[in-house]
């Protein structure tokens, strides 16, 4: 378990093999609950190579003082991930629109 929100990661190591290899980590929010996103590739086995790069959104809570995991999302793939972005992207724009409008009545 993770004491602070700086030291939480991902990377998982087994039998001297690193398994999970985080590249990189952006703090999305901070409090007693923490999102963090993480960018990270899987060890395959069976080449001894490591896979393409994922991203995992991950929802922490404090609890005895220390942070535990309570929740993950994987984008598994681009395509996958471009789309959220594209979603989100109408999402905020239509809310922003929205929002114009309700201001100018």
């Amino acid at each position: 378990m993770f004491e602070t929100i700086d030291e939480i990661n991902i990377a998982y190591e087994e039998d001297g093999k690193l398994l999970t290899k985080q590249l990189d980590k952006s703090i999305l929010s901070r409090g007693g609950w923490t999102t963090i996103m993480f960018l990270y590739q899987e060890l395959d086995k069976t080449t001894n190579t490591y896979k393409t790069p994922k991203i995992s959104i991950r929802r922490y809570q404090k609890r005895g003082g220390t942070f535990r995991q309570q929740s993950k999302f994987t984008i598994s793939n681009k395509k996958q991930g471009e789309k959220i972005c594209e979603v989100l992207k109408e999402w905020f724009d239509k809310i922003s629109d929205e929002s114009a409008n309700e201001q100018e009545e």
